[in-house]
């Protein structure tokens, strides 16, 4: 019969596994927006082919993840703490399955923009690109490291994307209102740059997270993010 003490130590390394996995899960996530924002700068259609059959290991972590969660939530009955613990791995799971499928989104509107004249030069996509995947970055290290002054940096660089999005809207409709035959391929930066303001949304979501697993506070109200997407 296993005591007590056994039973806690045997929750801990559960514990330390699920966030282990939720680790390798953002790893992932963030590879597949990179390897999509490449190829659509070095417009290559090869490496956009592999972006949009290349998601089944995300699939198979998101459903391992939450069965690991779950287990823990059904055969244990964590402390307050650790019961956050738990339900922020599961939502930062969730989150970090959108970024795969948003990625996905990238490569299609990537790869309908290598089948028409280039519009201009990618300048600000990529930095987009840049901040997106650094917020995803940190918000999971902040998890990791239960650091909410990291988590709330990462809030603080949402309106950087934001801004990014709008110079990028503004320029391309300068394209288009200047000649018509570019208003297709815009419209695809365009949608590039929604998807990559969402990426920043989800890290968003995972830092707050964060920051109620670690302090009990709720602060997904308080600094303008969107709502946090379903499916």
């Amino acid at each position: 019969m296993e005591t007590g003490e056994h039973i806690a130590r045997h929750f801990q390394d559960d514990l330390a596994r699920l966030k282990e996995r939720l680790l390798v899960m953002g790893g992932l996530a963030e590879e597949r927006v990179r390897a999509s924002m490449a190829a659509l700068v070095n417009r290559d259609l090869e490496a956009i082919e592999e972006v949009l059959t290349g998601d089944e290991p995300l699939n198979q972590l998101h459903v391992e993840i939450d069965g690991r969660a779950f287990t823990l939530l059904a055969l244990q009955q964590p402390l307050a703490a650790d019961l956050r613990g738990i339900v922020a791995a599961l939502k930062i799971n969730s989150d970090l399955e959108r970024v795969g499928d948003l990625a996905i989104n990238i490569a299609e509107a990537s790869r309908r923009y290598l089948m028409l004249p280039p519009v201009k030069p990618l300048v600000d996509l990529p930095r987009m690109a840049d901040i997106a995947q650094g917020m995803l970055r940190d918000a999971l290290d902040a998890f990791v490291r239960r650091d909410v002054a990291l988590a709330e940096a990462v809030l603080n660089r949402d309106d950087q994307l934001d801004d990014l999005k709008t110079q990028v809207f503004r320029d391309l409709l300068t394209y288009m209102l200047g000649d018509p035959s570019k208003i297709a391929a815009s419209l695809d930066l365009i949608l590039v740059s929604r998807h990559l303001e969402r990426i920043g949304d989800h890290a968003t979501n995972v830092a707050e997270d964060v920051i109620f697993m670690v302090s009990a506070r709720d602060v997904r109200h308080l600094h303008g993010a969107a709502p946090r997407e379903e499916g």
